[in-house]
């Protein structure tokens, strides 16, 4: 059985990736670095932070994993490499673990600790493995030079060719290793096997089949665990973080229940492996993982993938949708939310979320938008493959063409505002259109009924907030178009509502679709921004 869940649970799980190590000029003082650290949690919502202890190298004197560093005798293939990496190896010189002080530190702010380590992170740039020779990589270890035999090559996305093939076993003991290491140095409350940095662990026709390795790692790593508790003569947590959908952890090769029905994991963290999944199957998780005392936390990355950022700009549409989305993962019952790659200092708009997102009581009373998932696959380029794992049910963008039976594609979305308790000032469904143009003939249903009125409004520059980072238009026309349509409080109570599109008539000198590229639901709960809407 897994370990009583942390009680009483985190409102908001902080995942750092180390970056305040690059943040002062070599030499780092550990002043400076814990500064960096604790600079955005204080005072706020975040209940525990995962520290990221890297990918593939020891950040501590070690006996069985290669240094950070060591492979090119300390020279360093960039400036920012060398800053980093400095930073941390003249620290262990002068004496002071980072790690040790991180912990300390957090249990003098009432922050509980837990060290993350990355399971088959993989940020070698695409690199091959016929470039293993010439690889230049601070995070490169000579292990993984000695065994390309032991990666995934051409067996997974070309992006992840360096990435371990975790069904070798000599590969699941060099991790464990490192597992080991880090529960055995440290006074953790617990730590982290992050799974989705990054989510290629296995031959990619393999991975349902194979699943049962990764689960063999999971099962070892919590042995480890186990006797870590013994020793400390308290709780020792074990995390993990998967896929964001049941499907996505098939796919990948996690076997998720297995893991929660045999008590291989505390914290189970469903998220997106490259930026925000808005529609992460909560209710499934907690519906799986309820049963056996294991805690939910979904998760939000760095970003939110495609989607307009007007009429309201981009740093506020991007507060007004996080604000969503975790009242959405509340709602849905979640255990608290996880947040990951949120770089930021003591001031700043995610400082901001981080005293918003954690509790219903100050998520309820703001201003939000709920928007449907956009499905984001790169096939060129840098990331190519990244996102096929993501956002399995992104919804749009969908093209839009005439039907036999007038209908079109129908998008859910879920609210969780309760407006009864608390009515909003005003709400606002809006959809963006495009390709559109005059002539254009759209009906769009909410739930089932048909709306009047959702006069077309072009998506002009000039309608975004900030004025001063977007250039005014020179042009009236656009070839995208916003239909926005005023609803009664009454009508969007919490829960799935669905908004149905529907093409009744398309100009005829075009050949191209329409495509519905965003549908929105607007709540305002302040004057200021009800004044914005219809």
């Amino acid at each position: 059985m897994p370990l009583p869940p942390p009680s009483p649970p985190y409102r908001v799980i902080y995942n750092w990736d180390g970056a305040p190590h690059g943040y002062t000029p070599v030499p780092q003082s550990i002043e400076d670095f814990l500064d960096g650290v604790y600079a955005p949690l204080r005072d706020t919502q975040v209940d525990a932070l995962f520290w990221c202890v890297g990918e593939h190298t020891a950040r501590w004197q070690s006996q069985r994993l290669e240094q950070l560093g060591d492979l090119h005798d300390r020279r360093y293939e960039s400036a920012a490499a060398y800053t980093h990496t400095e930073n941390i190896r003249l620290m262990l010189e002068r004496g002071v673990d980072p790690q040790a002080e991180i912990i300390r530190r957090g249990h003098e702010l009432g922050i509980a600790v837990y060290g993350s380590l990355r399971m088959n992170d993989n940020h070698f740039d695409g690199a091959q493995l016929a470039d293993l020779p010439r690889l230049h990589h601070t995070e490169l270890t000579e292990l993984r030079r000695q065994h390309p035999e032991w990666l995934l090559g051409n067996r997974t996305a070309e992006w992840f060719a360096l990435s371990w093939d975790l069904s070798v076993p000599e590969v699941r003991r060099h991790r464990l290793d490192h597992v080991r290491e880090l529960c055995e140095n440290y006074e953790w409350d617990g730590i982290e096997l992050d799974w989705q940095r990054h989510a290629f662990h296995l031959p990619r026709d393999l991975s349902y089949r194979l699943r049962w390795t990764l689960t063999d790692l999971q099962r070892a790593a919590r042995e480890i665990t186990r006797k870590r508790a013994e020793q400390l003569g308290r709780p020792f947590h074990l995390a993990a973080r998967v896929s964001g959908s049941l499907r996505g952890c098939d796919d990948i090769g996690y076997d998720v229940e297995t893991w929660v029905r045999e008590g291989l994991v505390d914290v189970l963290i469903p998220a997106g492996n490259a930026a925000t999944d808005p529609a992460i199957e909560v209710a499934e998780f907690v519906a799986l993982c309820e049963p056996h005392g294991v805690a939910v936390y979904p998760g939000f990355d760095g970003g939110l993938p495609g989607g307009s950022t007007a009429p309201e700009g981009p740093i506020r549409k991007d507060r007004l949708r996080t604000r969503a989305i975790g009242a959405r993962h509340r709602h849905l019952g979640a255990t608290g939310i996880y947040v990951f790659n949120w770089h930021s200092g003591a001031i700043g708009p995610r400082v901001d979320m981080l005293h918003e997102i954690g509790e219903d009581e100050t998520l309820a009373p703001t201003d939000k938008v709920y928007a449907a998932t956009h499905r984001v696959v790169v096939e060129e380029g840098p990331w190519r493959g990244a996102y096929r794992g993501d956002r399995l049910r992104g919804q749009v963008p969908v093209p839009l063409c005439k039907s036999l039976t007038d209908t079109g594609p129908v998008i859910f979305i879920e609210l969780a505002d309760e407006t009864t308790a608390a009515p909003p000032l005003a709400v606002e469904l809006r959809i963006r259109i495009d390709e559109w143009i005059e002539g254009d003939g759209v009906a769009v249903r909410w739930n089932g009924e048909e709306l009047s009125g959702g006069e077309p409004h072009y998506d002009l520059p000039a309608s975004n907030a900030d004025l001063n980072a977007v250039p005014l238009p020179i042009s009236q026309v656009s070839s995208a178009a916003w239909l926005r349509f005023a609803l009664s409080p009454d009508s969007v109570q919490a829960g799935c509502h669905t908004v149905e599109v529907v093409l009744r008539r398309r100009h005829p000198q075009l050949a191209c679709d329409l495509q519905l590229t965003d549908v929105e639901v607007a709540v305002a709960h302040t004057s200021e921004y009800a004044e914005s809407l219809l």
